[in-house]
């Protein structure tokens, strides 16, 4: 490559901030993209994986795979760019792989045939020859013509987003539930993608119809993609019966918790912000907590009290990212219809965070695709301690009614426990009943489902002022002399 095109192309990423904003603008009056901007791929400074011991994680014992990242800047900032792929690193290293290098394309739309463009194609072919690199990971969904050409192009693996956040899911689902659908999205993500390898694999029929090619152009009937296609097919229609069989059990359990009229609670929010800990901080629960982005993909359903003993369940969900497969949401959505169901969400973003905002806005738009946009929602600001006291202060400005705590080191715990204790749906009934001795059943439940304010025994019975749910309250109406009730 030419020395002026090598040095535009790796310009220096230590350039100031103010001049690489006033270049990345469009032009107000034409909205053109400025023309170096259009000409010049943009590296991304800080994105090379440095790992000091690759075993320190259970995935990554195997050789990493070494990896370029490119991305494609259609709109927004260059710090939106720049946090877009500080976040494909994250997932790439997740996945285990060595981020050698991070690249950014300034255009208007991805190019319809390699995504970054021909002439940029044959650039990014270049750095992948001289990094050493043997996958190129771009930041967005590729169609298969793009994954294609541009493999065609730079003569290494090409993935895109989708495909690296299915494999994540793949690495960390555990429960069969779990591997099911991650199976099915991978295979949902595959069948569009199949290519078959070799001419013979696409004749079908022989004479004329083959164009005349007469013997040896006859084939079986059905090329070996067309099979592969049926048995995916086939496959899918096995995990979705499979799915569809586990969910019935997990909706069981919540028909169970909804006949006996205990509030739900769902912990919602982007991956990594913390959800697991804050369960683990409100019931004690001892989930695991790794600081890796998709560690928890199967919900985690706990029992709680509020401060005044009110009972309560609390579910850890499937963290969310921004352009979330579409796969995903469908293939997890027996599992997400913990949050759909539930009486009120805890959104926990994370407070360190370059860009918060982004992140609540990425996860209220799945909860949208899922029909819980309409639930009762709490902001919890989580990770407090690792913060900037300057952007919390204006990220609690800006979502009112938010609660900031830390669930590392506790701080803010027990206001979050008011807040939910005054958010969560009042349906229980304040009695004041003289219970029979032969029914201390419902003494037990009185302690199990709602909150005893007393118990007082006398000769006839005990003298029971407690707040039920409506279940509880009929049978006490039903074995027990009221003395007094209050609501």
């Amino acid at each position: 490559m030419p020395n002026d095109s090598r040095t535009r192309f790796t310009r220096d990423s230590a350039r100031e901030w103010d001049d690489l904003e006033q270049i990345s603008q469009i032009a107000p009056e034409t909205g053109e993209l400025d023309l170096e901007d259009r000409q010049a791929l943009r590296r991304v400074a800080g994105l090379s994986t440095e790992l000091e011991d690759i075993t320190e994680v259970e995935y990554r014992r195997l050789r990493l795979e070494r990896v370029v990242l490119v991305g494609v800047w259609t709109q927004g900032t260059a710090a939106d760019a720049d946090n877009s792929l500080m976040e494909l690193k994250l997932l790439a290293e997740t996945a285990g792989s060595e981020v050698l290098e991070g690249l950014i394309q300034r255009r208007q739309k991805p190019d319809p045939a390699t995504y970054i463009g021909s002439g940029k194609a044959v650039e990014l072919r270049d750095v992948v020859a001289a990094t050493g690199a043997d996958t190129v990971i771009c930041d967005g969904e590729l169609t298969p013509g793009q994954l294609r050409q541009l493999e065609d192009v730079v003569k290494v693996k090409v993935i895109d987003r989708t495909a690296l956040i299915l494999d994540i899911f793949a690495q960390h689902a555990k429960s069969r539930e779990g591997k099911a659908q991650v199976e099915l999205a991978q295979l949902e993500y595959l069948m569009p993608r199949l290519r078959g390898w070799g001419g013979n694999l696409s004749r079908q029929v022989g004479g004329r119809a083959a164009g005349g090619v007469g013997i040896g152009g006859r084939g079986p009937g059905e090329t070996k993609i067309e099979l592969d296609r049926r048995r995916i097919r086939t496959r899918m229609g096995k995990l979705r019966r499979q799915i569809g069989e586990m969910s019935t059990a997990r909706e069981t359990m919540r028909t169970r918790r909804r006949t006996r009229e205990v509030p739900a609670v769902a912990i919602a929010g982007y991956t990594n912000a913390g959800k697991s800990s804050l369960l683990n901080r409100l019931t004690g629960a001892g989930v695991l907590v790794e600081d890796a982005l998709f560690a928890t993909l199967d919900p985690t359903v706990r029992r709680s009290r509020t401060p005044d003993g009110r009972l309560f369940t609390i579910a850890d969900t499937v963290g969310f990212v921004r352009h979330l497969p579409h796969q995903l949401i469908e293939a997890f959505r027996s599992t997400l219809e913990e949050v759909g169901d539930a009486d009120l969400i805890l959104h926990v973003v994370d407070g360190s965070h370059a860009d918060p905002e982004s992140q609540l806005a990425a996860v209220r738009e799945v909860l949208s695709d899922v029909d819980a946009a309409g639930i009762p929602e709490i902001v919890v600001v989580n990770k407090a301690d690792a913060a900037d006291p300057v952007a919390l202060a204006a990220l609690t400005a800006k979502e009112r009614g938010s609660v900031v705590v830390s669930a590392r080191t506790g701080a803010g715990i027990d206001e979050l426990m008011a807040v939910i204790e005054r958010e969560l749906p009042r349906l229980d009934h304040e009695v004041r009943m003289l219970v029979p001795y032969d029914r201390g059943d419902l003494i037990s439940r009185a302690h199990a489902e709602g909150e005893v304010l007393s118990v007082e025994h006398t000769g006839d019975g005990s003298i029971l002022h407690a707040r039920v749910l409506p279940s509880l309250f009929v049978e006490l109406e039903r074995h027990a002399k009221p003395m007094e009730i209050v609501s």
